[in-house]
């Protein structure tokens, strides 16, 4: 016999998943009211279900019985759920529902395999049918629940959650009836997607995320903000945030940061947190009140990002942007920050700018190399501020330049002052890569407001001073005027004209003759550059050779010169002329660029000249350019047999004891010692004193500049080797030249005694 029903065999599925009745005292009266509700359901339903073999026998359906009792219906639609049965001997399925969701309009019952077949996805199928087959087995727990797709009777797929559990036995235990209940569940569905997408997401966030209580203690955190702290899971459970506090900051920053949060209900910031460790990090925070479904706050929800990293990026960044990474000193582009807010904040008073550069930086750059220029830069640079004090008015404009911004003693003497002290800082050589190296700064001065009302007015100005004070020997310091203007434009229109001029062929030689006093003959001529420029007509040397110097062009210009003297000597030679040197005169940027030697030697070669043809004249400079790269290559040059002279002898630094060390054989007088011999006494000391120290070093002397008998018959006196100068000739073409020496006759009486 089939066992009877009871009425708990129907409310077991109906209230599987309902709250715990004894919560019933704690919940409001809106619950209360669900809770009824949802136990009404099954009693209403059980007067159905005891009459349900009856009425299927007498053909009637369900809609009858929901007919009968419009509070049946009103019930289902409050619950939002679906009752259904299933009579597992017919596999008739019926059911209950205030909408037309199993997929039959209009029916309430239909064969159980029919409706499976028909209504759930085929994806879902084999496992909605293998719970039932596991519950109805009495291999599951007393009830079962599954989720699947169904097909309503418009077509469309819906997510449910059905529950179901056997109700009813025959004798041999055998299910006889299922009943149980389904719920549309596309939104909680969706909703549970949600949160599990946004708890993936948190848990691989990079930023660190924690939840406190009201008191912020600790209630849970993702994995990258255990990382951040160094903290587990379990050791940061129920502690206080208070734990990450970082010494950096005073006690008040934070007791201030939680009163701003909990009066606001977010705060947000970056502070300085402390690890596990006890390493600080620099943190990027944001925090947010989280308030409960009746608008409570409940707890605070953080994120966390370590900015340490970043931070100190942007603070090199700031960096790189206004000082220079070689020598630390600020930059153009804070200095121009710092002329601006002068400017602009100071009013009219008065401050100066020097504009600095190194004299001939760019040969010992080119020729030491990259590196041993760079370390001349910074130690330039200590100098300097050694002098100045304040690194802050120093700045590195760019390459070799420097600026200086005067804001102490602002009078003409006092800037003037602290320009010669720079000056006499750089007196000494500086010592880079094994080179004693000397160098000098040229200096020029603009004031603010007198040359200059705007920052770019300013900076132009008192980059045409030092231009003024490299045209005026170097090495010194000028203060603008508006001649300077002028000068730095024609300077301009000079660089341009002559980086043409080997191109047009506006370059010649002239040659000047030089006398021996011993043997009365001409003993060699110095060959001399003359340019006339199609657009500013003759140029002498002295204004365009610092030029050539400053742009590099030297080095074209000086190898053009030496070629062609070459040329014009072995043109000499075919035309019977006897060997007669020829002297050449060479800048530090050659000597000291490398390969100079085998240069020379490759030209006397493709001439087909011997060595003796040539002398190569040096300035004091360019000795004390790079003594050590200078002493190499005199050497060599001595080596191939060419003869090496002194050019302007006592206008520079070095001394007859510095020149005992190089292998020279020739000292040049300077011209502006000869031009004295007549008008000053201290003149003809200095010159019989060369005169006779370079004899005892067995160094040949040759006096610059002669003009008049006075000074020839002087420097006969002192026993001088030869001279050279407007007495003799002046500069001659090539051809005049030869002329000159082949038929030249020293006046009687003047070739030296015992000669």
């Amino acid at each position: 016999m089939r066992r009877r029903l009871l009425i708990t065999d129907c409310l077991g599925p109906m209230l599987f998943g309902l709250p715990n009745l004894a919560y019933a005292a704690t919940v409001r009266p809106a619950q209360w009211l669900f809770i009824a509700l949802a136990a009404v359901i099954p009693a209403l339903l059980l007067g159905w279900f005891l009459g349900r073999r009856g009425m299927l026998r007498s053909k009637k359906v369900l809609p009858d019985a929901l007919a009968a009792d419009q509070r049946l219906m009103w019930a289902l639609w409050g619950s939002g759920d679906s009752f259904w049965i299933w009579e597992v001997p017919e596999d008739l399925l019926s059911w209950a529902s205030a909408t037309p969701m199993l997929g039959f309009s209009g029916r309430t019952s239909v064969k159980a395999s029919e409706w499976r077949a028909r209504v759930i996805h085929r994806d879902d199928r084999a496992r909605v049918e293998a719970a039932i087959a596991t519950h109805t087995a009495g291999l599951g727990a007393e009830q079962y629940e599954v989720e699947y797709r169904l097909r309503d009777s418009t077509g469309a797929w819906n997510w449910v959650r059905a529950r179901g559990r056997a109700v009813s036995f025959d004798a041999a235990g055998k299910p006889t009836l299922v009943a149980g209940t389904f719920r549309v569940i596309e939104r909680e569905r969706a909703d549970d997607a949600q949160r599990r997408i946004s708890a993936e997401v948190i848990k691989h966030m990079l930023e660190g995320v924690c939840i406190t209580d009201l008191n912020f203690h600790f209630v849970s955190a993702n994995p990258a903000f255990l990382r951040l702290t160094g903290y587990t899971a379990d050791e940061l459970h129920g502690q206080s945030a208070s734990l990450l506090d970082s010494p950096k900051h005073p006690r008040v920053f934070y007791l201030d940061m939680r009163e701003q949060l909990l009066q606001r209900g977010n705060w947000s910031g970056e502070m300085w947190q402390q690890r596990r460790s006890g390493d600080a990090f620099l943190a990027w925070l944001q925090i947010a009140e989280v308030l409960s479904p009746e608008g409570a706050r409940s707890h605070f929800v953080g994120v966390l990002a370590d900015v340490t990293d970043r931070k100190r990026a942007e603070q090199r960044l700031r960096y790189l942007a206004h000082f220079d990474q070689l020598t630390s000193l600020p930059n153009r582009a804070f200095l121009r920050q710092r002329l601006r807010q002068k400017i602009d904040t100071g009013g009219s008073r008065r401050f100066a700018l020097m504009f600095m550069d190194l004299d001939r930086f760019k040969h010992i750059n080119d020729s030491l190399g990259h590196s041993a220029g760079d370390e001349l830069l910074r130690q330039a640079a200590k100098r300097l501020t050694h002098v100045v004090g304040d690194a802050q008015n120093v700045a590195r404009f760019g390459g070799d330049e420097f600026t200086v911004i005067a804001t102490g003693d602002t009078s003409n003497e006092g800037v003037e002052r602290l320009a010669s002290e720079i000056l006499d800082a750089f007196a000494g050589p500086l010592l880079v890569a094994g080179h004693e190296i000397a160098i000098s700064p040229s200096i020029g001065i603009a004031y603010f407001p007198d040359h200059g009302r705007n920052m770019d007015e300013l900076l132009r100005h008192a980059d045409a001073a030092m231009y003024d004070a490299k045209a005026r020997g170097r090495n010194t310091y000028r203060v603008y005027s508006v001649r300077m203007a002028e000068d730095a434009s024609e300077r301009t229109r000079m660089e341009s004209a002559l980086r043409k001029a080997l191109d047009r062929d506006e370059l010649r030689l002239v040659y000047q003759p030089k006398l021996s006093l011993r043997s009365g003959r001409i003993s060699g001529m110095e060959a001399l550059l003359r340019w006339r420029s199609a657009e500013l007509g003759h140029v002498p040397p002295s204004r365009f050779i610092p030029v050539a110097e400053e742009t590099g062009l030297i080095l074209q210009l000086g190898e053009w010169a030496l070629r062609q003297a070459l040329s014009q000597a072995r043109a000499w030679a075919d035309a019977g002329m006897p060997t007669t040197r020829i002297a050449v005169n060479v800048s530090a940027v050659q000597l000291t660029r490398g390969g100079f030697s085998e240069m020379v030697k490759m030209v006397l070669d493709g001439h087909g000249l011997a060595p003796n043809w040539l002398e190569i004249e040096l300035t004091e400079s360019a000795l004390m350019a790079d003594p050590k790269r200078t002493s190499q290559t005199i050497a060599e040059l001595r080596e191939t047999g060419v003869r090496v002279a002194i050019d302007d002898f006592g206008t520079g630094y070095s001394s007859l004891s510095y020149l005992r060390g190089l292998a020279i054989d020739t000292v040049k007088i300077d011209k502006s010692f000869i031009d004295g011999i007549e008008h000053n006494v201290d003149d003809e000391v200095l010159t019989s004193t060369i005169v006779l120290m370079a004899h005892s070093l067995g160094l040949s002397v040759v006096a610059e500049g002669v003009e008049t008998d006075h000074q020839l018959n002087f420097l006969r006196g002192e026993n001088c080797d030869e001279i050279q100068g407007y007495w003799l000739a002046r500069p001659l073409d090539a051809e005049a030249c030869h002329s000159f020496v082949m038929g030249y006759q020293m006046p009687k009486g003047l070739v030296l005694p015992g000669a």
